[in-house]
């Protein structure tokens, strides 16, 4: 049994998807008193945006739903695999690099697509890119990422075995 998970959230360029992800589930986990037990982070499969803040159109949208995003883009690696416990990718190109990195054998059980989790998927895994859309492509990524970041807490309780 694990005293300690860390799940990452990752999308292309870590500033839109993972870091909302990123910070609503840091707000859940901080409600559940659970910060010491659950790590959150975020990142990119590519290294475009590095060391940059949240896109201000997701950090708007989500501060307009009280989650504050505090992380900078950063780049996966494929070291990243052996000290994250749960990846989840935001949409199968992701995925699919993710996997690329790493052998079948170090990826299963930990790398999943993030709306595996959504209780609304309805079959679609994707969490779509709002980067070169309008508003209501934040507003729809954020009403996703709300309603499965719950469910991602309820697996990682159990994986804890609370």
């Amino acid at each position: 049994m694990n005293t300690t998970l860390h799940v990452c959230f990752v999308c292309h360029g870590n500033i839109c998807r993972s870091p909302l992800a990123q910070g609503v589930m840091e707000t859940l986990v901080k409600q559940e008193g659970m910060e010491k037990s659950i790590l959150v982070s975020s990142a990119g499969v590519s290294g475009w945006h590095v060391g940059e803040p949240p896109d201000n159109r997701m950090q708007a949208t989500a501060q307009k739903h009280g989650v504050t995003l505090n992380s900078r883009a950063r780049h996966f690696q494929a070291h990243d695999f052996k000290q994250i416990d749960l990846v989840l990718a935001m949409d199968h190109s992701n995925h699919e690099t993710l996997r690329a990195m790493r052998p079948l054998t170090e990826t299963r059980d930990k790398l999943y697509l993030f709306r595996k989790f959504d209780p609304n998927n309805k079959g679609d895994l994707e969490v779509p890119d709002p980067y070169y859309g309008d508003g209501r492509g934040f507003e729809l990524v954020f009403e996703m990422v709300e309603r499965t970041c719950p469910k991602i807490l309820d697996h990682l309780k159990t994986m804890l075995q609370i």
